[in-house]
């Protein structure tokens, strides 16, 4: 077979899918089992090498590099796709702060690590609409049409110019901008709230304003949540169509475009 005559080739293409999985939202989470993601991967390159017309490659000192090349390659298109989708857990840590669920961290199960209440709330419902919006198929597709930008077999790619580190820094900038504006209804709202306690805690100064003033600020961080939970989702809807033009536009950086 093909496959075992330029098994090379095959490897990387392998060692690209694999590294994508590894940082790509959904697909990177420890609720996935480590051996359907191998399986996936190994599924997705059989695909891919016969649909590339992958080109014929000798095991040498060149090759050990390439593999290191297709490594970075998918972990930072998967990264970048996965910094994006962060804005979402960022915005819930500054509604968190606001309402005084800061301290009140919880794990993700997903990642492992420590997130925002509001964060992780928020985020689930992004997943689930990235799911319905089979967004999760364009993610697949972005790492197949991949090799089109970042061809098979060639050492050289835009990871150290210029473009590609400003690119990315305009990446985290935009991921805390659109944070904010998915938090700010929220956050405003409890600033007036802010405000109106202190007016009421310096008008009346018997009202223990510290006893009822954390149930007032959760109950209208839940209605306010109620009320604008149509524009968030537009908003995840966004980010999920910046996330896929993002992993587009980066490719096409590497890729010297």
């Amino acid at each position: 077979m093909a496959i075992f005559e330029n098994f090379p080739a095959f490897l990387l293409i392998f060692v690209r899918i694999a590294s994508f999985f590894v940082t790509l939202p959904l697909f990177s989470y420890r609720t996935m089992p480590n051996i359907l993601k191998i399986g996936l991967s190994f599924f997705l390159a059989w695909i891919t090498f016969f649909a590339i017309n992958a080109p014929v490659l000798e095991i040498n000192g060149q090759y050990f590099m390439l593999i290191i090349k297709e490594a970075l390659v998918g972990l930072l298109v998967g990264f970048i796709a996965y910094v994006i989708m962060s804005a979402i857990q960022i915005a819930g840590g500054f509604i968190d702060f606001q309402m005084g669920f800061a301290m009140a961290n919880v794990i993700d199960p997903q990642t492992g690590a420590q997130s925002p209440i509001m964060g992780q709330f928020l985020y689930t419902f992004a997943l689930l609409l990235m799911l319905g919006l089979n967004a999760h198929h364009l993610l697949i597709d972005g790492i197949y049409y991949s090799y089109q930008f970042v061809p098979l077999g060639e050492l050289s790619f835009g990871l150290g110019q210029e473009s590609t580190t400003e690119f990315v820094v305009k990446i985290f900038n935009a991921m805390f901008i659109v944070a904010f504006q998915m938090a700010i209804p929220v956050v405003g709202s409890l600033f007036l709230v802010d405000i109106a306690l202190g007016i009421v805690a310096r008008t009346v100064p018997q009202f223990n304003i510290f006893v009822v003033g954390l149930p007032i600020k959760i109950v209208v961080s839940f209605i306010m949540l109620f009320l604008v939970m149509g524009a968030l989702f537009g908003i995840m809807q966004k980010i999920i169509e910046m996330m896929i033009r993002t992993m587009r536009s980066l490719l096409e950086l590497l890729g010297g475009m």
